[in-house]
């Protein structure tokens, strides 16, 4: 039988007192570690996807407005997909938002979505709803590039809303 509360205190095997060991173990270097070989098969994602989504977003990340750039002088933000390029989502601009490491895997579990306005919508699901809408900018909705263009296309962002998002 599996253990139902496993990070729970153990009530059922109570020491009588407190046992200490301070013994020292070796710490064991250099130790050569199995390695396997595998091979996958995956959708292969176009590079320059990446290169044009952080230029019309200007290197800034969509929903909380943070420009970071990390020593070497790389944006620290990514180029996410609205519809996944595993439910066939195209690399284009249009299908493409700017995303910190935080907002790109939240957009992508569902606990945020847009709404037809670009608003940020965040989901009824989330554990901390107040926490997440702390991170988002003061204007509530992405940031959203210049041209209309590269803006997220409407029938990603409702495939998003509507297959992704958690209502």
């Amino acid at each position: 039988m599996a253990d139902e509360h496993p990070l729970l205190p153990r009530t059922d095997c109570w020491l009588a007192e407190p046992v200490l060991c301070d013994q020292r173990v070796p710490v064991v270097f250099d130790e050569a570690r199995e390695r396997v070989t595998s091979i996958i098969s995956r959708v292969v994602r176009d590079r320059v996807f990446r290169r044009v989504v952080l230029r019309v977003y200007d290197e800034r990340c969509a929903v909380t407005g943070l420009k970071l750039i990390n020593g070497g002088g790389r944006a620290e933000v990514e180029a996410a997909h609205i519809r996944p390029v595993e439910a066939n989502g195209p690399d284009i601009v249009s299908n493409g938002l700017a995303l910190s490491g935080t907002a790109h895997w939240m957009f992508d579990r569902g606990l945020i979505g847009l709404d037809d306005d670009m608003q940020i919508i965040v989901s009824r699901q989330a554990n901390d709803p107040e926490s997440i809408r702390s991170v988002i900018n003061g204007s509530g909705r992405i940031l959203v590039p210049q041209r209309e263009a590269d803006r997220p296309h409407p029938q990603f962002v409702r495939w998003h809303r509507e297959h992704c998002f958690k209502h």
